[in-house]
């Protein structure tokens, strides 16, 4: 019995037109509609509600830029070795979007199903900062290397996300749950950062947590093309180079020609 062919339900084309989905780009998009509108229901599968958009517009409006991060160093250092590849300084620069920088959002997003599924969400949000404590790492989407004791990025988000009442709630009241519990476990307050914040309002808007890094790369590929755009006009690369150079001191044993030292 031979497998069904799979499908698309995507994109689609004729000699004189092109469809994304069931609408028609040239008939009923261009001029019509926003790239975040276009942007959602082709991720999403559906007509985004205006709390989607604003929503969405917010989140990667966060997430576009923090400045000289693992990405941005790593797309104008690309960019000085390859200035004719472009887009391979900018995918250099979303390689970083990870577990450690930018993505976390994800991983949040995973801890707040678990509080939302579970019996005793308190219980269970104490259960995961324990966890974590025990294994001395940070839970996802706390803590913050810069912004203390309150990431204002996370506020803002948070603030914008409960003036929409047309959201549930459901994943606010879990990321309430475990910043308490966080701050319960460690005995001081820890900062609730922004991909905690945007794990919770996307999650509120029906964006599953598998697809959630990909908002962060979207939003990130824009910054990036600034850095490029700014690198451009005031080179930074060999400069980032160089100081790592001096910085960082070669601790072996050269030789020198015929076996000196």
């Amino acid at each position: 019995m031979s497998s069904p062919v799979p499908v698309t339900r995507l994109c689609t084309h004729t000699l004189t037109s092109l469809h994304y989905r069931d609408a028609n780009l040239v008939d009923d998009l261009l001029g019509k509609k926003t790239f975040t509108e276009v942007m959602l229901m082709q991720i999403l599968g559906r007509e985004p509600r205006g709390v989607d958009l604003r929503i969405t517009d917010a989140v990667l409006i966060v997430l576009m830029e923090h400045g000289l991060t693992p990405s941005a160093i790593a797309a104008r250092l690309i960019y000085m070795s390859a200035p004719e590849n472009l887009q391979g300084a900018v995918s250099a620069g979303l390689l970083a979007v990870g577990s450690q920088f930018v993505g976390t959002m994800e991983n949040c997003a995973r801890l707040l199903e678990r509080i939302q599924c579970a019996a005793d969400p308190q219980a269970e949000a104490l259960e995961i900062a324990r966890h974590c404590k025990g294994l001395k790492s940070a839970v996802p989407g706390f803590g913050h290397h810069l912004h203390k004791p309150v990431d204002p990025r996370a506020y803002k988000l948070l603030d914008l996300a409960r003036a929409e009442p047309e959201l549930a709630g459901d994943k606010l009241r879990a990321l309430a749950q475990l910043s308490s519990a966080v701050d319960e476990v460690a005995g001081r307050p820890i900062t609730l950062n922004a991909t905690g914040a945007v794990a919770a309002l996307l999650g509120e808007i029906g964006v599953p947590t598998g697809i959630m890094r990909g908002f962060a790369v979207i939003s990130r590929a824009a910054g990036l093309v600034a850095h490029i755009a700014e690198e451009q006009q005031e080179p930074t690369g060999r400069f980032i180079w160089e100081t790592v150079e001096h910085a960082i001191p070669y601790a072996g044993e050269a030789r020198l020609p015929g076996g000196q030292r």
